[in-house]
């Protein structure tokens, strides 16, 4: 992979990072060894990456304290508009579908294991969370947006973020609205999740797509039935 490359890839691992940790504006970065260290670079790659960063405006330095997170950049006003109808709403899963299944085929090509790590803690959180009785759509949220991370592009996490209310009611509004029993509505989607995270895990992109094509599949029948 030329310098060139590497850098894109330390780029977008440490825009995946400071999303993940939740690192908020002003907040400090590790030295560059110790992001060398954790995404397998070396020191100018690392830098290479930061100086990207510093020029978008997500980080910058401070003479002798290292590099902050910068402001969060604004979506350049990309808005999706709220739903409007069921068809709306199989239209919104329709495209999750797609774009989904494409961000967990990457995800499987992931060799962050940080990043793999974190899907399989959001997954957990969620059982967890469901256990307990809790609504748990931000935990479910928090799955999906950590398998966008770890496939290494920020468009897909962007656009994930730019409809996250979307998401949040579409969510909301199949429990609401499904024939199914919560029971196994939850036991479903448990299942679902945990397919995904190990597809994704045994790095098979193909079968990753799969069972994130399957558990959207299943919210459209959740919601709709058949």
């Amino acid at each position: 992979m030329s310098t060139t490359s590497l850098g894109d890839h330390v780029y977008e691992q440490i825009v995946a990072f400071i999303a993940r940790d939740g690192l908020a504006p002003h907040g400090r970065l590790p030295s560059e060894a110790a992001l060398g260290e954790r995404f397998g670079a070396s020191r100018p790659v690392v830098r290479q990456a930061l100086a990207r960063l510093r020029a978008e405006g997500r980080v910058y330095a401070r003479q002798g304290a290292g590099n902050f997170v910068g402001e969060p950049l604004p979506l350049s006003g990309v808005t999706f508009g709220s739903l409007q109808s069921l068809s709306d709403i199989r239209a919104l899963l329709d495209f999750r579908g797609v774009l989904e299944g494409e961000t967990a085929a990457r995800a499987a090509l992931c060799k962050d294991r940080h990043l793999l790590h974190a899907i399989t803690a959001k997954r957990r959180l969620f059982d967890a969370a469901v256990a307990q009785g809790k609504p748990a759509i931000d935990e479910d949220i928090a799955f999906h947006r950590a398998i966008a991370e770890a496939g290494g592009n920020r468009f897909f996490v962007l656009t994930m973020a730019a409809l996250e209310e979307q998401f949040r009611y579409a969510v909301k509004l199949v429990r609401e609205l499904s024939p199914q029993a919560r029971q196994d509505r939850s036991r479903d989607v448990r299942e679902e999740h945990r397919a995904i995270d190990e597809a994704i895990a045994a790095g098979d992109p193909q079968a990753a797509r799969a069972a994130m094509d399957r558990h959207l599949r299943g919210g459209v029948a959740r919601l709709f039935g058949g």
